[in-house]
């Protein structure tokens, strides 16, 4: 069945397609009424439109997995590590909300000289492991009585936690970004850097590779602690942060990257103008947060509708009019985003149907310019996590590895005409294919359909003459947490091995159709496109 489901993703002209007895797609040996075409392409393959980092697609742990320093060692899961180093290359950022509420406490006692991090076999006992995850989901009950009252404990961590994200985020092939606290502050409301200073020689005496935040959007630091922070005064505290690392000697090429503001709305923006005056050459990347909605109200229609989906179009837009405006070299950066704020929507944010809202930012925002997207949250808590509480991979974990594996960081021009009124509802966008997985000159095709029913999309003949691999995820529920690809489930086979993703070859097509509610890659692999040679 699974042979037949793949041949109708290529849609012939003498045929249409029904269900088949599984659900699945099936050809259809009768002649039927053709479905309208919803989509036509006609992309530009002479030259790149832009190139993003090769970390694009990066990942972040949120510092409530050290409000109780134990659970860090759920880094050392050989389930996780082999999960995350799949995602690699990337930029693995620690930081959040708690990050403003915790303070370097070091225990001083004597250490091995050997560095944790080149100890990439010490992994976590299995029975260690389980009682964590235990432990863990009601540690999530605490932190999320904490988040609706606003009411944040002040947190202490040792060099447990920095040792552990050191031997994770190298042993995985991340490049740490790690986020310190920006609200210790002295009476007057100047940034009081010598915790951080602390923490930086330590992290020196033991040759750690690391980069560095300050403060989590700084925005709402008033109603989180009732402490203000103007953006003048922020990029004067980011300078004196820059000051400590060039000072430092081993820091002075590490990366800094913030203010970490939260999406344009009323002062923010003024907050980034004032920060970009004062502390824009401080920084390597100007970063911001982005969610479409309010995870305590949001409906799963929400994550199928186009026009929240371009809300990111104009938000990002005014972050870089105001980048463009007062530090036109600076590389722009979604520094934490995922589909809802609050910490997610429950039965939404972790299953299939978060991935339409995932996949089209990661097309979009690469096409809009953003070097960099940070999806929140690796592991830890809230809703909008890759790994589950069993540390299991769901739906947007498969998709940020196929992502990987399929999409090459050179952003492709390809204009869109619409065939039909549901256009709005299919997404497309086009990148050379990656050249660890295939040769140069191919291009993937990222598309989406945002309706039940299946879509057509043509593509021209430097596309339709070309042999291509289908990768079509799909699922039985769009609220589930597994997904399919091409018809079959995914899961891991054991703690260290992942499944096979492989593609399915179909021959050279004009039309292109795809499955209701499926998120699709297409790699074309004889097109010798001329940007991607």
């Amino acid at each position: 069945m699974n042979f037949l489901l793949l041949l109708s993703l290529i849609s012939l002209r003498t045929h249409g397609t029904r269900t088949g007895p599984d659900g699945g797609w099936a050809l259809d040996p009768d002649p039927v009424q053709e479905l309208d075409l919803d989509l036509v392409l006609e992309p530009d393959l002479s030259a790149v439109l832009r190139r993003v980092d090769p970390r694009f697609l990066s990942v972040t742990i949120d510092a409530s997995l050290a409000a109780e320093e134990s659970f860090m060692a759920l880094l050392s899961s050989s389930k996780v590590r082999t999960l995350s180093s799949a995602l690699s290359p990337s930029f693995l950022r620690f930081g959040g909300t708690r990050q403003d509420f915790m303070k370097f406490k070091p225990q001083r006692r004597k250490r091995n000289s050997k560095n944790p991090g080149e100890s990439c076999q010490q992994l976590l006992p299995w029975v260690v492991e389980k009682q964590l995850k235990m432990n863990w989901t009601l540690q999530q009950q605490i932190l999320i009585k904490e988040d609706l009252k606003r009411k944040f404990k002040k947190i202490s961590f040792t060099e447990v936690t920095v040792d552990l994200l050191n031997s994770f985020s190298s042993c995985c092939g991340f490049n740490l970004i790690f986020g310190l606290n920006a609200l210790l502050r002295t009476s007057e409301n100047v940034w009081n850097s010598s915790n951080a200073e602390t923490l930086i020689k330590y992290c020196q005496s033991r040759r750690y590779r690391m980069n560095w935040e300050l403060g989590n959007e700084p925005n709402s630091f008033e109603k989180k602690a009732g402490i203000r922070v103007d953006g003048h005064q922020l990029g004067l505290d980011f300078l004196r942060l820059r000051e400590l690392m060039s000072r430092s000697g081993f820091y002075r090429d590490a990366g800094l990257f913030g203010p970490d503001v939260g999406q344009p709305r009323d002062h923010r923006t003024d907050i980034l103008g004032g920060f970009l005056q004062t502390g824009a050459e401080a920084v390597d990347a100007v970063t911001w947060h982005h969610y479409y909605v309010n995870g305590r109200d949001t409906s799963l229609e929400d994550f199928l509708d186009p026009e929240i989906l371009d809300t990111l179009t104009s938000k990002t837009n005014e972050v870089m009019e105001k980048v463009k405006l007062l530090s036109p070299t600076k590389p722009i950066w979604l520094g934490e985003t995922s589909s809802a704020y609050g910490g997610g929507a429950v039965g939404l944010s972790d299953t299939f149907v978060a991935g339409f809202m995932w996949l089209d930012k990661l097309g979009l925002g690469a096409t809009l310019g953003l070097d960099v997207v940070m999806r929140q949250v690796l592991v830890g808590s809230g809703s909008y996590h890759l790994l589950d509480e069993n540390l299991d991979p769901l739906p947007d974990y498969w998709l940020s590895l196929l992502y990987k594996r399929l999409v090459g960081p050179e952003v492709l021009k390809v204009r869109k005409r619409s065939g039909s009124a549901r256009s709005k509802r299919v997404r497309t966008y086009l990148h050379c294919s990656n050249e660890k997985s295939y040769s140069r000159g191919s291009v993937t095709l990222i598309s989406m359909n945002l309706n039940q029913n299946p879509s057509r999309i043509s593509v021209p003949l430097v596309l339709s003459s070309s042999s291509l691999e289908a990768f079509i995820l799909q699922s039985d529920r769009l609220d589930s947490r597994s997904v399919k690809l091409n018809g079959r489930l995914l899961q891991m086979l054991e703690d260290e091995t992942l499944p096979d993703l492989r593609g399915t070859r179909l021959p050279p097509s004009d039309l292109l159709q795809l499955p209701g509610f499926s998120l699709n890659f297409f790699v074309f692999l004889d097109v010798q496109a001329a940007a991607c040679l």
